[in-house]
């Protein structure tokens, strides 16, 4: 049985092969081009669920550090879904079951303690 990627890639140059405008025979070559350059990325992404970049929302998780978090509440002010528990001067817990991976908590937190994470590594 052919991989998910080797099907996109044969998809991708039949549609190039088979196009009767010049728009469609070029169409697929950011696809070909990713593939070719970045195929572990696809592969990442299809076999283990998991995006190494951090940057697709369904395969990603935040994490506050224990370590880092101050207890400033200034996450769990801005979170837009109250999925932020915590109280001043103590460290802060992200509710993953109603967080909706804005990434406002991260870009919030002067100390850094926010971490993106792929879900799959904490069984999200």
């Amino acid at each position: 049985m052919r991989s998910d990627i080797d099907l996109l890639e044969t998809l991708s140059r039949n549609v190039m092969r088979g196009s009767l405008c010049g728009l469609g025979a070029t169409a697929p070559n950011p696809v070909l081009t990713t593939l070719r350059y970045f195929r572990e990325e696809y592969v990442a992404h299809v076999a283990s669920r998991t995006c190494p970049a951090l940057a697709c929302r369904d395969f990603i998780a935040f994490e506050i550090d224990e370590e880092t978090c101050t207890g400033c509440t200034a996450c769990a002010a801005l979170c837009p879904v109250d999925g932020i528990a915590g109280t001043r001067k103590h460290l802060h817990v992200i509710d993953a079951a109603v967080c909706i991976k804005c990434g406002v908590c991260s870009d919030t937190c002067t100390f850094d303690a926010v971490e993106t994470v792929n879900a799959v590594d904490t069984g999200q």
